[in-house]
């Protein structure tokens, strides 16, 4: 039995049915060169005659000589008609690609409702539509809409619908649980008497995570013969998404002995997962299996104290063979054990027998007490740290800061924030506006420290968050705010508390700030010029 499993990636196809999701050309093609970075085997690039995006995908993709093969997706003929002249196959054709992904319907029930001919002619359908394609030259794969539940309505005709495709050329059958309701037992029953009716074919799965099965649903059709897995990176797709490749793939390769992409493209998998979240502009779940920030990420002291003996303790897999690392949360939860932890991590020296070290733990559970929450800033806990270990270098001192926030009749509202810093010894007093008071003060701190750290101009604040911590008080409660920030190799998290929404957003806003400026040398140490210029890393 072979061991190797095709993967199948219709990201940009079937995945930007998710909602809220909305890929440009230039998207795709930068989405398309790193998955065929990653090693996967197809990448579907949408349907050539749905939209002017994917008819210039593929007049594009062709120059940038990838070894995945790109497909093209388009449905069988049109009923009644004649193959040569239906312009879907034609458009599928003039794409220019090497492969096809031709569905077609394999549920009587909809054969019937949806199509709305007979279960002939939809046989009919299948037959020419596949034999004209291979005809040109490409390579067909067939999938087959609806499978399971058409399996389980009137098995036989599943099977001819089947039957009738791969007679008539398809290199691959790929049976769709395409509502996302079957059942794990009964994807592997299903498959199995597929594969017992149809020796030596080349059969595929694809599914649909409406029961949150997806990922169990393909792991138990390849269990039953099944060697070519469909689905998206982070699982994006219509209504609950797509089978997840992203747990998919380690959990074949790494768990299962199977092989789906080259074993040093493995660990880029998290960055893979991670660069086209950014692209698409949708958050991964911190909690997404394999590739997510807290797939790895330990909080209770117990457990730190384990894993710093051996990691095996408390995760299933070496987190850098999926290009992930081992966090270690700092909480109101946490021991000695998970400072000690961080601390190492950042190559700072703290001894754990040390009143140091003792003054910390108390100084975190004390600010996570008056609502500071540092599992979700690392940032902000680092240079904690580092402050009280006597390693932080203040780059530059807060003096003050004031807004002015204007409405007036028939305008909109108007922010302003006027900052006062002190830089080498330098006292510096900006003014910027805003489309609100934080995006005002991010504007007055940039204009006041890019000019002696113009690194600052490449990271970007990426998500804001606020929280009420005592609803009680109402409009007087204290908020927690929470900013992520990002630049082109890094994302940090910061965070600020008071019972003001502004305050603490600065308290956020400045720590990401001098996070970005770690490892930088002040001026105060530089070398003898006055000359305000660009910072080299220690």
């Amino acid at each position: 039995m072979s061991k190797s499993i095709s993967i199948f990636d219709t990201t940009l196809r079937d995945g930007t049915q998710g909602e809220g999701i909305s890929l440009s050309a230039d998207d795709k093609l930068k989405i398309a060169r790193k998955l065929d970075d990653l090693g996967v085997h197809y990448i579907e690039g949408g349907n050539p005659g749905s939209n002017n995006k994917d008819i210039e995908f593929f007049a594009r993709v062709k120059e940038l000589h990838l070894n995945a093969k790109i497909t093209a997706f388009g449905s069988t003929r049109r009923k009644n008609t004649v193959t040569e002249q239906d312009e879907g196959l034609q458009r599928l054709i003039a794409a220019g690609v090497p492969a096809a992904t031709l569905v077609g319907k394999s549920w009587d029930f909809h054969v019937h409702t949806a199509l709305q001919t007979t279960l002939e002619e939809n046989l009919a359908m299948i037959g020419d539509s596949i034999a004209f394609l291979k005809r040109k030259g490409l390579e067909v794969i067939f999938d087959a809409e609806h499978f399971f539940d058409g399996f389980k309505n009137n098995p036989d005709y599943a099977a001819a619908v089947l039957t009738r495709a791969r007679e008539a050329g398809a290199d691959w059958l790929v049976m769709c649980d395409t509502n996302g309701g079957t059942l794990p037992q009964e994807i592997h029953d299903i498959v199995s008497a597929v594969g017992i009716a149809l020796p030596g074919a080349a059969l595929g799965i694809h599914t649909h995570n409406d029961c949150e099965l997806a990922v169990a649903n393909t792991l138990s059709a390849i269990g039953a013969g099944a060697r070519q897995v469909q689905g998206t990176i982070n699982g994006y797709g219509e209504r609950c998404g797509n089978a997840n490749l992203c747990s998919i793939i380690p959990t074949l390769q790494l768990k299962m002995g199977y092989h789906c992409i080259p074993g040093d493209s493995l660990p880029q998998l998290t960055n893979t997962a991670r660069y086209i979240s950014e692209v698409a502009n949708v958050n991964m779940p911190v909690n997404q299996p394999y590739v997510g920030a807290a797939a790895f990420a330990h909080k209770g002291g117990i457990h730190v104290s384990a894993i710093l003996r051996d990691s095996r303790t408390y995760e299933h897999i070496v987190p850098e063979l999926v290009g992930n690392k081992q966090r270690v949360l700092v909480s109101e939860l946490a021991g000695q054990s998970n400072v000690l932890s961080k601390a190492q991590e950042m190559g700072l020296n703290l001894d754990p027998s040390s009143e140091q070290a003792r003054k910390v733990i108390d100084k975190i559970k004390d600010l996570e007490h008056q609502g500071y929450q540092f599992e979700g800033a690392d940032a902000s806990l680092e240079l904690l740290l580092r402050e009280a270990t006597g390693e932080m270098n203040e780059l530059f001192t807060f003096e003050s800061f004031k807004m002015l926030v204007e409405k007036t009749a028939g305008r909109s509202v108007v922010s302003e924030a006027f900052v006062k810093l002190k830089v080498g010894g330098q006292s510096l007093y900006t003014a910027a506006e805003g489309n609100g008071p934080v995006n005002a003060l991010d504007n007055a701190l940039r204009k006041a420290l890019q000019t002696y750290f113009p690194q600052l101009k490449d990271m970007h604040l990426s998500d804001y968050k606020v929280r009420v911590l005592d609803e009680q008080d109402q409009t007087a409660a204290k908020v927690r705010v929470l900013i992520e920030s990002k630049d082109y190799g890094d994302t940090w998290n910061t965070v600020g508390v008071s019972s003001n929404v502004i305050e603490a957003s600065w308290e956020a806003l400045v720590d990401s700030m001098r996070y970005a400026l770690l490892g930088q040398i002040s001026l105060d140490q530089e070398s003898d010029t006055s000359e305000p210029r660009g910072l080299v890393n220690h």
